[in-house]
């Protein structure tokens, strides 16, 4: 045993994790027995059976153009076994502003749909059962409003919104630190949030009122550790708004969900999710005291790593991403997206997005990983960098509240700060061989074949703009006018913004004015800068 653990790995000049040992043995464990799936604090899983009873929802992030554009693909990806819609947006529509706004220029469609009003959501779920599919929407600063936009759209169709189920991202926080679609500052997106966690306690009880994500912050460069302890910081944020707000802890917190990065090193991935899960159970049942099991639990969305993805032979980025899910699964995600194999080049042709679904398709129905319960829990290795995650992003969590909280952290740009330096060693180990990067590094191929890509029709911002100012010139200006006034009103009384922007957006208001009148009472948010 001494000679394996002593001898160094012949295919690495250094391990790929700093946390991972060449052997791992019983003296490495905490604690010999990691309990039963469905027990407090979930290391195995918060169901006892596991994917026996139901597999983990799988999504694929789509959305390009216009409405029009977008709801194609989502028909195809239903007519193909998907089980969940993923609605990306484009920057315009993330950042508030409406398609012919002077900064929109270029961007309109580009990296996701564009939705000014309640008639291009409407578009966008042309001939789709609301109530037979679960939609989540990757939107932040403007959640409120896209949110609002969808429950208008199922009330036109008669739809009881009560069974609408999805989630929200709405999470803002990560903005600040990694991604860069805010708009108001912190406190004030705060406020937002947590009416929306209010209101959808009342009026959506089967939707997930946030989605608090790590993802962006790993594509950003952080470690897992970092990914963990610093989407738990921000859960404890929000939880804690949520309270000051006047909220009962276990009115909100069994909504509230996450959503994770699968990035390329397998055992580490899931033991990453099995800390993540442990550890929020603990700060919501002894920090919180959270009375309701469903409290504790960790739920949360993966998608594979899109920054592991390379534009050198993309075919085998299909590999990578079958790795990746493979982890996610293993660690215990509801839900899923699997990146196409394209999409270091564009948005992904309907033939990458089609092979990104089978990959999970052949998880769930080839693989047989679904038919025992955690498979991996007692693996030595498992158990022991499990414990090692815990620790090391307990050790950032007792810094973070040291420095007075997330917010006072991220206003210092000390969390900034971490990731950019875990980013940039990263690189190095790259630039140096030290981490092997197939196809980049090593492994590269003199000609590289090209693959077919996806392109967006210029012509698709031109038509969104005209659609837009033709809603304006026929909508009834008293109304829409005077239900933006009451948002704008809303916000400075601290009345809930929720039902005043769900009438605006049915009074054809679009998002862009209604964006601009929270923006004339809460301001807009300058980043500092993190050098």
């Amino acid at each position: 045993m001494k000679k394996t653990a002593e001898k160094p790995p012949a295919r690495e000049k250094k391990p790929a994790s700093a946390g991972m040992r060449p052997l791992y043995t019983p003296a490495d464990l905490k604690a010999p027995d990691p309990g039963y799936p469905g027990d407090y604090p979930y290391t195995r899983g918060i169901q006892p059976t596991g994917y026996r009873g139901r597999l983990w929802t799988m999504r694929q992030y789509a959305g390009m153009g216009d409405a029009e554009e977008s709801n194609k693909r989502y028909r195809y990806l239903l007519a193909h076994g998907t089980t969940g819609l993923s609605v990306a947006f484009d920057l315009p529509t993330q950042m508030g502003m409406d398609s012919d706004h002077p900064l929109a220029a270029g961007e309109v469609g580009k990296v996701g749909v564009a939705i000014d009003s309640i008639e291009d959501m409407e578009r966008l779920f042309e001939g789709i059962d609301l109530t037979k599919v679960s939609t989540s929407m990757t939107i932040n600063s403007t959640a409120s409003i896209l949110l609002a936009l969808y429950v208008a759209v199922a009330r036109r169709a008669g739809v009881d919104i009560r069974k609408l189920s999805g989630t929200v991202q709405n999470d803002v926080l990560k903005e600040y630190i990694a991604r860069g679609t805010y708009i108001y500052p912190p406190q004030q997106a705060l406020r937002i949030i947590t009416d929306i966690f209010a209101w959808a306690q009342r009026e959506l009880p089967e939707w997930n009122t946030i989605s608090i994500s790590g993802y962006h912050m790993r594509e950003a460069g952080s470690t897992a550790v970092q990914e963990v302890a610093f989407t738990l910081a921000n859960g404890v944020t929000y939880v804690r708004a949520a309270l000051d707000a006047g909220l009962d802890v276990d009115d909100f917190a069994p909504r509230l969900s996450f959503f994770f990065n699968a990035h390329n090193n397998f055992l580490e991935e899931v033991a990453k999710f099995r800390a993540a899960r442990r550890m929020w159970a603990g700060i919501m049942r002894e920090d919180f005291h959270a009375k309701n099991q469903r409290s504790w639990m960790l739920r949360f969305h993966t998608q594979t790593a899109g920054s592991t993805l390379t534009a050198q032979q993309p075919e085998i980025n299909i590999v990578r991403t079958t790795l990746q899910a493979l982890a996610a699964v293993l660690g215990g995600t509801q839900s899923l997206h699997t990146n196409s194999f394209d999409e270091a080049l564009a948005l992904p042709t309907e033939e990458a997005a089609r092979i990104a679904l089978r990959t999970q398709q052949i998880l769930a129905f080839e693989s047989g990983v679904p038919n025992t319960v955690d498979p991996l829990a007692g693996s030595y290795a498992v158990e022991a960098l499990t414990d090692h995650i815990e620790s090391a992003a307990q050790a950032y969590l007792d810094k973070i509240a040291a420095l007075g909280g997330m917010l006072k952290a991220i206003e210092r740009g000390y969390v900034q700060q971490e990731i950019q330096n875990a980013a940039y060693q990263q690189q190095r180990a790259i630039d140096g061989e030290q981490s092997v990067v197939v196809g980049v590094n090593r492994f590269q191929m003199e000609e590289e074949k090209s693959v077919p890509i996806q392109r967006i029709d210029e012509r698709l911002e031109r038509n969104q703009v005209e659609r837009l100012r033709a809603l304006r010139a026929r909508r009834d200006a008293r109304k829409w006018q005077a239900a933006v006034a009451a948002v704008e009103e809303a916000a400075r009384s601290g009345e809930n913004l929720m039902p005043r922007i769900l009438s605006a957006v049915q009074d054809y208001a679009t998002v862009g004015e209604i964006s601009d009148a929270m923006r004339k009472v809460f301001g807009e948010y300058k980043e500092a800068v993190v050098i």
